[in-house]
């Protein structure tokens, strides 16, 4: 309670701030304007906020297992880097590396979920013009699912704690690129609901590299499934 408290804090005391000054004053339109993008930018950072809250509890308090979908994870690449891609308005190149015929087992929603998390914090914490990767690979019969960014880096001190809930390495940065605190946490659940791991490796200005590691359980080529259909 205390953490989403100081976290809601802030656009809270934005928007009433905004809110009052137009009460008080005769604001030229253009003021007006700016004070309304204002209270607007606040509250879809409080909307987000909410619907990330809802997302986690439901994820900590579900007993029941995560849907068993077939996922074909090339479709889901493309479709992903597609809103990636939206989300930075052309100032990154971001390239995909799919493996070919290859289903996932899983939540689609929920592996979605994950891996945009991790993409959009990639397009925050990369500047412009850098390069983000999302790929497919194997190792020791594992498949990894990793989003790949030569952005700012992380210092080792804070890696194992960014899948707490509000840790925030630099507040005021996150606060201004519009991070709730929450997404890695979220992305750590739904690893924990697929039998899946993340794993983080980061070199302060070299880049970062966050990985959902899946067992082998979890996947297999498109034509198994088909087999299992017939």
């Amino acid at each position: 309670v205390a953490n989403v408290s100081h976290e809601i804090r802030t656009p809270v005391t934005v928007i009433g701030g905004f809110a009052e000054t137009m009460l008080d004053l005769d604001l030229e339109p253009v003021q007006q304007r700016e004070y309304l993008e204002n209270i607007l930018k606040h509250s879809q950072t409080m909307q987000s906020l909410v619907e990330d809250l809802l997302v986690l509890s439901s994820l900590e308090a579900s007993i029941d297992d995560a849907a068993d979908d077939s996922i074909d994870i090339a479709r889901m690449f493309e479709m992903l880097a597609a809103d990636a891609r939206d989300v930075s308005g052309g100032s990154h190149t971001i390239v995909t590396e799919p493996p070919q015929d290859l289903i996932l087992q899983g939540s689609q929603t929920e592996i979605e979920s994950a891996v945009r998390n991790l993409l959009t914090n990639a397009v925050r914490y990369t500047e412009q013009g850098g390069q983000i990767k999302l790929e497919w690979s194997l190792h020791d019969g594992d498949g990894w699912i990793s989003v790949r960014d030569n952005g700012i880096g992380i210092a080792p001190e804070h890696l194992p704690r960014l899948s707490e809930r509000f840790y925030r390495v630099d507040r005021s940065r996150s606060r201004s690129t519009g991070g709730t605190g929450l997404g890695l946490a979220i992305v750590k659940h739904i690893a924990i609901r697929h039998n899946a791991t993340m794993h983080i490796e980061s070199k302060p200005g070299e880049g970062s590299t966050f990985s959902l590691i899946f067992p082998a359980s979890q996947f297999h080529p498109a034509s198994a499934t088909a087999n299992r259909a017939r």
